[in-house]
């Protein structure tokens, strides 16, 4: 039976995720080390529809405190993470990308270590298609990168 499960939640994991035609793509997520407080999740959001949309927030359970970040150079040249309470555009027909050293999901004050195949929960909130849940896959062997380009399901 646990081998049924385990191939189940395999098979869910990649699998196309859809909330009135927005798609997730290679979604992963990580942490530095068993011991850190923060994580990031990574993802691309395909809009296939005829209209604008807007990434406004998300939430976990897996952290106290989940943000959209980005990396931003200041005038000495220097990058830093900032928090971007407007949330990220999703151009009709176009996608985000979020990657390591741009755009990604933070998680602060993790509330469990992120482990290797452990399934992360995220929900991601558009400001005309609303809320979409997704269970991202933790990779801490992936490299900068490295793609796997699956598509993940929602839990609508």
């Amino acid at each position: 039976m646990f081998t049924r499960i385990t191939l189940f939640a395999a098979l869910f994991a990649a699998a196309p995720a859809f909330a009135q035609d927005i798609t997730i793509v290679d979604a992963y997520a990580r942490s530095a080390s068993p011991a850190a407080k923060t994580g990031a999740a990574f993802l691309v959001i395909e809009n296939h529809t005829d209209h604008d949309d807007r990434l406004i927030g998300v939430a976990s359970p897996a952290a106290k405190m989940v943000q959209l970040h980005t990396h931003k150079e200041n005038a000495d040249g220097v990058m830093s993470m900032v928090h971007v309470e407007e949330g990220f555009a999703l151009p009709e027909g176009g996608a985000i990308t979020m990657q390591r050293g741009g755009e990604h999901v933070m998680f602060m004050g993790l509330t469990g270590p992120f482990e290797q195949g452990a399934m992360i929960p995220l929900t991601l909130t558009f400001e005309k298609a609303g809320e979409m849940e997704i269970e991202v896959p933790v990779d801490l062997e992936r490299k900068p990168g490295q793609g796997h380009m699956q598509k993940q399901e929602t839990s609508d």
